[in-house]
């Protein structure tokens, strides 16, 4: 093995030189400070957790990008975290007390098998919050303002920031108002997941064509209509004329869409909202709005979702939502502004 084979990194891992961790280190203990001030406790789950543990409830999604060992000392499957989701959704479900919802927040490196985007990193340094046990639009929007006011600690203009919204009810009160059934509903949405408008005509042609299947010409127009639903503020409306009298819950998260939007409007006049009907990321385990903060070039820098029941499989289902992101990848962001020097950290009190 030659010398550069040695010091050689696998792909995808990263390290961070002095100048660039007192950069992170700065911005961290800055994340960790303002949830304080916001009422979020500080919890840090273990890097390794038995296997079935880590890919219970929300986890099962992580199982391909999981690391998986044997312990030596009783045979058991372990499994290295993806994400620290789940694990906080655990602490929270064991540790709670009673019914008031709890707010946590973390921070901590995650391991993947596979990075999620070109050029992307297979050990994020993830921050994020959550909060449970409330379901109510304001906790949504609580917890996206955590997270735009996070990002901005980095030192970027919230003028060239995007709020990107969505709701995966309207998809999922489509497929209940249609009686459509598992496999209908998985090529419903990879036709929507692919973009593809052809194959969306496709499959609900097919549908309608199917004598097994109760869609109608109405519903099936309900699910071309996604692909037009984006845009600003004004989608809503449109949402509500086209797909409100094809189920209540698709008011319903109408309805919730347009307060997320009013409270943050208030909140964060600069930074523009943007809303997508047709955008289902994480449906296999988000339950409500979803969310993303991008940069002027399209880049997310956080993102996140309501996953009500979380915690079911440990026991204690309650109302959930929150955010998450890679510290390292804020930090370093092109237009980040705040890079203090070591002796900056030090001496401060």
């Amino acid at each position: 093995m030659s010398g550069f084979e040695r010091w050689q990194l696998p792909d995808g891992i990263n390290e961070l030189l002095a100048e660039e961790a007192w950069s992170v280190e700065f911005l961290r203990r800055a994340v960790i400070d303002l949830a304080r001030e916001r009422g979020y406790d500080l919890v840090a789950p273990p890097v390794v957790e038995y296997l079935d543990s880590l890919l219970t409830g929300t986890g099962e999604t992580l199982a391909r990008d999981t690391f998986q060992f044997v312990d030596q000392t009783n045979g058991r499957t372990l499994g290295i975290r993806a994400d620290m989701t789940p694990q906080v959704a655990r602490i929270d479900a064991r540790s709670r007390r009673n019914d008031a919802p709890g707010r946590l927040v973390y921070t901590g490196t995650v391991l993947r098998t596979r990075v999620d985007k070109l050029g992307g990193s297979r050990n994020p340094l993830q921050f994020g919050a959550e909060l449970f046990g409330d379901p109510s639009p304001e906790s949504d929007i609580d917890i996206i303002r955590l997270m735009i006011d996070t990002v901005l600690l980095a030192g970027l203009d919230s003028g060239s920031l995007v709020l990107d919204l969505g709701h995966v009810g309207v998809f999922e009160s489509l497929v209940s108002a249609a009686g459509l059934d598992e496999s209908a509903q998985g090529r419903l949405f990879d036709a929507i997941e692919r973009g593809s408008i052809p194959d969306l005509e496709a499959v609900l042609d097919a549908l309608l064509r199917d004598e097994t299947q109760a869609l109608n010409e109405a519903q099936a127009e309900g699910f071309l209509a996604l692909f037009s639903l984006h845009g600003s503020a004004d989608v809503l409306e449109r949402a509500s004329t086209r797909l409100g009298g094809l189920s209540e819950r698709v008011e319903s998260a109408i309805v919730r869409l347009r307060a997320i939007i009013t409270a943050i409007a208030e909140s964060h006049p600069t930074l523009r909202c943007q809303l997508d009907l047709a955008e289902l990321r994480g449906y296999r385990y988000h339950t409500g709005a979803v969310f993303a903060l991008l940069d002027a070039e399209g880049r997310r820098l956080a993102q996140g979702g309501r996953y009500d029941d979380i915690g079911r499989d440990f026991g204690t289902a309650r109302a959930a939502t929150g955010y998450s992101g890679d510290l390292v990848a804020l930090a370093m962001h092109p237009d980040a502004t705040h890079h203090p020097s070591a002796d900056t950290l030090l001496n401060d009190p």
